[in-house]
């Protein structure tokens, strides 16, 4: 059973002022390559998406060792940079879809939750004293519906569609909640 990693990377940073992915952390490694690293430390597939003519963002995360998929309509929203990462990785049993601005979620969580999605290859969400975060899993049998998504939303309205049926699975990592839209938020 392959699951692969999915980071999501193709946001334009808006609120954060632009280049948000690239913007170094304390420890000075950038935002992008940080939600990476987390990603592989917990899986051997990985692929991310990123903007078209993101090249310095693509550049730093190719030398990671990964495949990047540019996609051109990633600025009509989130679903369309998901859709272009399932095409990408049509063979996968399952996704684990990560947040590119989301640097601080523990690498055992991610495993967690490709273990549990593996499984019964329904959808797998983390929780953090009874909130739910990131990263999200999902089953091949969601393929289709993934590749049907528009918009900006991501796969939320999938979640919600089934949500009788989403595992959540609790954790000791705030990571899943805490994304960087600012900024100060990186500190």
């Amino acid at each position: 059973m392959t699951v692969t990693g999915i980071l999501l990377a193709a946001g334009s940073g808006s609120r954060f002022g632009g280049a948000k992915l690239l913007h170094r952390l304390r420890d000075g490694t950038p935002i992008g390559v940080a939600s990476l690293r987390n990603l592989r430390k917990a899986l051997p597939d990985v692929i991310a998406v990123v903007r078209a003519g993101d090249d310095e963002l693509s550049n730093l995360l190719e030398s990671e060792g990964i495949v990047v998929k540019d996609c051109e309509d990633a600025y009509l929203g989130m679903a369309h940079s998901l859709v272009c990462a399932i095409r990408a990785s049509m063979s996968a049993s399952a996704w684990v879809i990560a947040l590119g601005d989301m640097p601080y979620v523990a690498p055992a969580t991610i495993s967690t939750v490709a273990r549990h999605v593996a499984q019964p290859g329904g959808i797998v969400v983390p929780a953090y004293r009874g909130k739910r975060g990131h990263p999200v899993g999902f089953g091949s049998s969601f393929r289709a519906e993934l590749l049907g998504l528009e918009g900006d939303e991501g796969a939320r309205s999938v979640v919600e569609r089934h949500a009788q049926t989403v595992e959540t699975i609790d954790c000791d990592d705030p990571g899943i909640l805490r994304d960087i839209d600012t900024p100060g938020d990186a500190l």
